[in-house]
């Protein structure tokens, strides 16, 4: 194979041997992602080391550091009670390799008569096949701050 090759998404190209399968971080990333949009508990818990760190900019009420599972978990269910259910994710694309993952995605929701429609980027440190800790970055955090404030 020569040339550049046509976009597909999640694979890794070698001008050398062709395209090859997704990075093993790119599947765990996505599963991760199922599993919050179906409040799978059970996956999440399999997916995220006990003492994971979550690392939420910003100046309202879900910002923060946490610390381990239970803090995390505590803070989606903040989440999903602040929006009534109406927090979603968007994937536009995964990027991974053995330690790092980024997700590049669009965070949409309603609350008290507000709407939120953000690109963020979340980045991951995994290890030994869990996320071990995680980094949000919004392209507003006006916006996220407004949408989230009291």
């Amino acid at each position: 194979m020569t040339g550049v090759p046509p976009r597909r998404r999640n694979v890794v190209w070698s001008s050398r041997e062709g395209y090859m399968a997704e990075h093993p971080n790119v599947a765990l990333l996505r599963k991760g992602y199922d599993a919050f949009a179906n409040a799978d508990m059970a996956t999440l818990t399999e997916l995220f080391a006990d003492d994971i760190q979550w690392h939420q900019p910003g100046r309202n009420k879900l910002a923060g550091d946490r610390k381990g599972r239970d803090e995390v978990f505590a803070n989606f269910l903040d989440l999903a009670q602040e929006t009534a259910g109406t927090f979603k994710l968007e994937i536009h694309d995964i990027l991974a390799n053995d330690e790092h993952g980024t997700v590049l995605v669009r965070a949409t929701g309603e609350r008290n008569g507000k709407k939120l429609n953000a690109n963020n980027v979340h980045t991951f440190h995994i290890k030994n096949g869990k996320v071990v800790e995680f980094w949000s970055f919004t392209s507003d955090m006006y916006a996220e701050d407004e949408f989230f404030g009291d």
